[in-house]
């Protein structure tokens, strides 16, 4: 049999000729213990361009103040914080119905955090840094529901953090 052909890639435009990509730092930070939700923390951030205490604290207490409209409680997730040159997403992710990873967005430009909504059908997830973290979640969770899933399950769940990475 000889090879399939598709269609012609030529012209297709998925990266702009001008980009220029370059490697951030993922690393975990202190758990984020609330009423009856567990989340890891995670921050992401260009090498040289760090994320201010000050906007940790307000993303970690923005997480706290708005957990009713987040989660329900009795859920576990993770939340990385990303620098996106003088901007921030603050990405909260819980686990719902077993097996699904389900996430809320806020931005940060100016002033405080808020909710960012999309209109479009086609839109983006995570970016290719964000993905570390969530690759390392997803084989996480899944060592979860293969445990016996009890306190010391959540706990091991709690505690297996992404290493430290350039990504």
């Amino acid at each position: 049999m000889g090879a399939t052909r598709g269609p012609s890639v030529a012209g297709m435009i998925s990266v702009a000729p001008d980009y220029v990509h370059i490697r951030k730092r993922l690393s975990s930070g202190e758990r984020l213990s609330l009423p009856g939700v567990g989340f890891k923390w995670y921050d992401l951030h260009a090498e040289d361009r760090e994320i201010p205490e000050a906007v940790r604290k307000e993303a970690r207490d923005f997480v706290a103040d708005h957990l009713p409209e987040i989660t329900p409680a009795g859920e576990l997730g993770f939340v990385i914080l990303h620098r996106v040159g003088d901007a921030y997403l603050l990405l909260v992710c819980t686990w719902r119905n077993e097996n699904e990873l389900w996430e809320t967005v806020y931005g940060k430009a100016e002033g405080a955090f808020g909710l960012l909504r999309f209109d479009e059908t086609h839109k983006g997830t995570y970016c290719v840094w964000e993905l570390g973290a969530v690759l390392h979640e997803q084989q996480a969770w899944i060592r979860y529901l293969f445990s016996a899933r009890d306190d010391a399950a959540r706990q091991a769940y709690l505690a297996d953090l992404a290493p430290t990475a350039l990504i």
